[in-house]
C-alpha cells in the first residue's frame, strides 16, 4: 500500500525538529451542495528544522516518531518546482 502524501503550508516551527503543518481540504455539502473549505492540522517531523512558518510544504506518512507525530516533510514546493 503507498504511504499518503499531503500538502500544506507550515504554521508552526516553535518546536525542535518538529512542524505543524495546516493541510486545507475542499468538498461539496452533500446536501445544500455548497463547496466547504475544511482544515487539519497535521504535526511532522522536520530533521534540519529548515522549513519556516508559511512555507508550502510536501508531508509523507510514516512510522508513530511520538505521541503526535506520523508525518515526515518531504520536500517544500520550492523545491519541487526547481
Amino acid at each position: 500500500m503507498p504511504k499518503r502524501t499531503l500538502q500544506g503550508v507550515v504554521v508552526s516551527d516553535k518546536q525542535d525538529k518538529t512542524v505543524v503543518v495546516r493541510v486545507d481540504r475542499r468538498f461539496t455539502h452533500p446536501i445544500y451542495k455548497k463547496t466547504i473549505r475544511r482544515s487539519k492540522n497535521y504535526h511532522a517531523h522536520d530533521e534540519n528544522n529548515e522549513f519556516k512558518a508559511g512555507d508550502t510544504v510536501w508531508i509523507v506518512e510514516s512510522k508513530p516518531l511520538s505521541k503526535l507525530k506520523r508525518w515526515t516533510v518531504v520536500q517544500s514546493e520550492k523545491e519541487k518546482t526547481a
